[in-house]
């Protein structure tokens, strides 16, 4: 909302000595933001001056100037000579318009005056074989609003309205300022001159001059016959007629520059007075051409298949959902949106039938939507304007009409409905106090209420405050609470932190989870957090079959994109869509760790209930509002895309390998002291033979191995891209509340290395676990060789451990290292394994 100071500063009291910028600090800490201040800056000689004398000169480029004799008054140049049949001295000026003549009255902008719309400050210079002494200005030099006489052009003074040497700065408000201000949505009354301005008085504690303040049309008889079908959606309707007004009268300055300085266009008359009176009042209008209206008004719902051709000339589809101002023709208006271009005010207009209505707010935001049709009107509508103005605003437009465009008020007023009543809210009197934590006493408190238009009763400790007609805002005790805290100051509410109570520390769950961030972190992998929102393609992308569980999606109920309305189900698609954003901007490796939230439909899951904010919920509630939530366990998810070890001059790198994924998750499972279980196994996205399932006795917790080759294609990712993801939840929850204690053993280890051929089925986890209970003396189990081949024969293969022994309280004897190699030996023969 663009607030003209000097039209501001007519409603309200406010002392000279507060500048702008105050204004606008106070009223943004009264909860009306600046956004800018727009205006000012204009400084240095601008002054009015008298055309003595005019010499078009034509120049080669085919352009025709005018060499021109200007007085300024004081401001004149002694050392030019005075203009043929002049006794003044003057200045010479080039100009380039032609829209004015010798005896006019310009405005001249003299060396040494800066001009904000141009950018520069105007100097004396040469051009087109003279020198120019300043410059007779325009209107876009100016920044004024346009009119007939000086669109585009020179601006033309009215003659007798100034002298030479008058202050032109002064005389158009040229120095005027406005402020931008930043509305929210339930402050709808400060859309307007009024609302800020009452505002502004409660800030500085000064009178307000209430425009709506004034005396209406009688009643008794009715103006113009209306007839309203559907009260729901409009509440209130009015309409005056102004007669004879005069269709050339035109826009005073003091309007139009108001007007323009508030952010809208000068049309015309008319057009403009229902301008003026919307960003006076906030309250929207509409003017017909009474001519042009057939019979009487009716407010309904259009018919299927009614169309109507609005001011902005697009012929529009009408519904059944929209809300019309018609007449015996058909619609002539969608109702607080747009007028119809076949009652619209023309230059033959002389009667004129004004409406201001209130009009339901959900009705006129769904019409604007619908249409893509916003407008200044239906901006005010769909917030709330005050159901109590239409009268007002009708007969404030009249006025107007009347003053400036000659015309006559006919006999009474047509008012359909009564504006809707606002109920009492009760409170105790020192709520205020509480809840800020300033000294707000009831009496103050009151006086903020009365100030703002409500009603007050004040009963012992208890008050009832009933809100004005335009404050839709103020509905319950703690909106009157911010009421009298915006007037006791925001910037007043003491800074106090609350005591901290003795903390416990982080959460065992929270120490292990931070565990697992430092072992990716020092694995080398980067954290990325991405966003969990999905859609029907990624699913396709990862290449999920038809009848995967992870294709039923949590979907949200308003997504911010309609490709993407589901929650995701799995941490791939998120470090997938990092890992090929960071490829397409030139890293030829990348290494990505995640740890975060997948979601997963209950089944059975209840619609969540939709609890008050008055109280906190009960147990019961917060119970049903959990079951009503989707499964959503914690996942960690990585992957890995170019080169695990960067070549150098140390020697070449070494690409990254799907054992690099499975290194990973036995790391963070070794970090939470929990031993996995390794199978091969196949799940999408991963490559059908180069996956393996991890499992926590019969619990999978996770998957790892190497993507698809289609799959990354499909994500521009090259060579080979190891993965892995791991229910997060599932390994903290099988980790041991405290780690094994260490031990250290001063004793001396005793090193053999086992090499076993067994069936090719068998996977080396299942031996490795074998050998693992096989000796008390056992302290570590390693695989470091795998060989497939003709020595070993079809469909065997060779694994080979290094196995390392120690006693705690001795050093191993040959016999105990002997029995501790027949029982190793033995163990893994029960699985079909032979000693090579």
């Amino acid at each position: 909302m663009r607030v003209p100071v000097e039209w501001l500063r007519s409603l309200v009291e406010l002392p000279d000595a507060v500048t702008t910028e105050q204004l606008a600090d106070r009223l943004t800490m009264y909860d009306l933001k600046l956004e800018e201040i727009v205006g000012g800056g204009l400084s240095g000689p601008l002054t009015v001056g008298r055309v003595l004398a005019i010499s078009p000169e034509e120049q080669k480029n085919g352009k025709t100037i005018n060499w021109c004799r200007v007085d300024v008054g004081a401001q004149n140049d002694p050392s030019v000579p005075d203009a043929p049949g002049e006794d003044v001295p003057s200045r010479g000026i080039v100009c380039g318009a032609h829209n004015f003549g010798v005896g006019d009255l310009v405005v001249v902008s003299l060396p040494g005056t800066y001009l904000p719309a141009l950018g520069f400050e105007i100097g004396s210079r040469k051009t087109y074989g003279h020198v120019s002494d300043g410059m007779i200005c325009s209107t876009t030099e100016l920044d004024l609003a346009e009119d007939e006489t000086s669109a585009h052009g020179i601006v033309v003074l009215p003659a007798g309205s100034a002298e030479p040497g008058d202050d032109a700065i002064a005389l158009l408000g040229l120095g005027d300022q406005t402020l931008d201000l930043e509305v929210n949505p339930d402050r709808a009354y400060a859309l307007s001159l009024r609302g800020v301005a009452r505002d502004t008085a409660l800030a500085f504690d000064v009178p307000f001059t209430d425009p709506a303040d004034r005396e209406v049309p009688s009643t008794d008889t009715a103006a113009y016959p209306v007839r309203v079908e559907d009260p729901t959606g409009c509440p209130v309707f009015t309409t005056l007629v102004v007669e004879g007004i005069d269709p050339s009268a035109t826009t005073p300055a003091w309007m139009a520059k108001r007007i323009a300085d508030a952010g809208m266009r000068p049309i015309s008359l008319t057009v403009d007075i229902s301008n003026y009176v919307m960003l006076e009042l906030g309250q929207p209008n509409h003017c017909y051409d009474r001519a042009k209206v057939n019979g009487e008004i009716v407010v309904r719902r259009a018919t299927e298949g009614e169309r109507l051709t609005t001011l902005d000339g697009v012929d529009r589809a009408l519904t059944t959902e929209d809300l019309l101002v018609a007449d015996a023709s058909g619609p002539i208006g969608l109702a607080g949106v747009m007028g119809g271009d076949h009652t619209e005010i023309d230059a033959t207009t002389t009667d004129v039938l004004v409406e201001a209505a209130y009009w339901d707010p959900v009705t006129i935001f769904r019409a604007v939507k619908r249409h893509k049709l916003p407008s200044e009107a239906a901006k005010r509508y769909e917030r709330g304007v005050d159901p109590a103005l239409p009268l007002v605003g009708a007969a404030r437009v009249a006025e107007l009409l009347v003053e400036l465009a000659g015309g006559t008020l006919a006999p009474g007023a047509t008012v359909v409905g009564t504006a809707p009543a606002r109920k009492p809210v009760t409170f105790s009197s020192d709520l205020p106090a509480r809840i800020s934590g300033l000294p707000i006493t009831p009496e103050q408190a009151q006086d903020t209420y009365e100030r703002n238009g409500c009603t007050v009763e004040l009963a012992g400790d208890r008050f009832t405050v009933t809100p004005p007609s335009w404050r839709f805002d103020l509905n319950d005790p703690y909106d009157f609470v911010e009421e009298a805290l915006r007037t006791a100051g925001y910037e007043n509410v003491p800074s106090v932190l609350p005591t901290p109570t003795g903390g416990r520390g982080l959460s065992r769950d929270q120490e292990l989870r931070r565990r697992v961030g430092h072992v990716l972190a020092g694995a080398g992998l980067v954290e990325v957090t991405t966003l969990p929102f999905v859609g029907p393609a990624d699913l396709e992308k990862l290449g999920l079959p038809a009848d995967d569980a992870r294709r039923d999606l949590v979907r949200l109920a308003n997504p911010l994109s309609a490709e993407e309305p589901g929650l995701t189900p799995t941490l791939l698609i998120g470090l997938l869509r990092a890992a090929s954003l960071n490829i397409g901007r030139g890293h030829e490796s990348v290494a990505l760790s995640e740890i975060g939230r997948v979601f997963h439909p209950r089944e059975g899951r209840p619609v969540a209930p939709i609890l008050g904010v008055d109280r906190r919920p009960t147990d019961e509630e917060l119970a049903a509002l959990d079951a009503a939530l989707p499964e959503q366990p914690r996942h960690t998810g990585f992957v890995l895309v170019g080169e695990r070890t960067r070549s150098g001059w140390t020697g070449p790198g070494r690409a990254v390998a799907w054992t690099d994924a499975l290194a990973i998750a036995q790391r963070v499972a070794a970090n939470l002291h929990v031993d996995l279980t390794v199978e091969a196994a196949s799940l999408a996205p991963f490559h059908p033979g180069r996956c393996a399932r991890l499992s926590i006795g019969d619990r999978v917790v996770g998957h790892v191995g190497e993507l698809h080759p289609q799959v990354a294609e499909t994500y521009g990712l090259p060579g080979r891209v190891a993965a892995g993801e791991l229910d997060l939840d599932a390994l903290i929850e099988s980790a041991p509340a405290i780690g094994p204690k260490p031990h250290f053993s001063a004793f001396p280890v005793a090193k053999e290395d086992f090499a076993f051929t067994v069936d090719s089925a068998l996977t080396a986890g299942e031996l490795e676990s074998a050998i693992s209970s096989a000796s008390p003396l056992l302290e570590s189990v390693r695989l470091f060789d795998v060989y497939t081949g003709d020595q070993v024969g079809e469909g065997r293969k060779s694994l080979a451990f290094k196995v390392r022994l120690r006693a705690e309280d001795r050093t191993l004897t040959d016999a105990d290292i002997k029995a501790a190699r027949e029982r190793i030996v033995a163990a893994a023969a029960t699985l079909g394994a032979e000693l090579r």
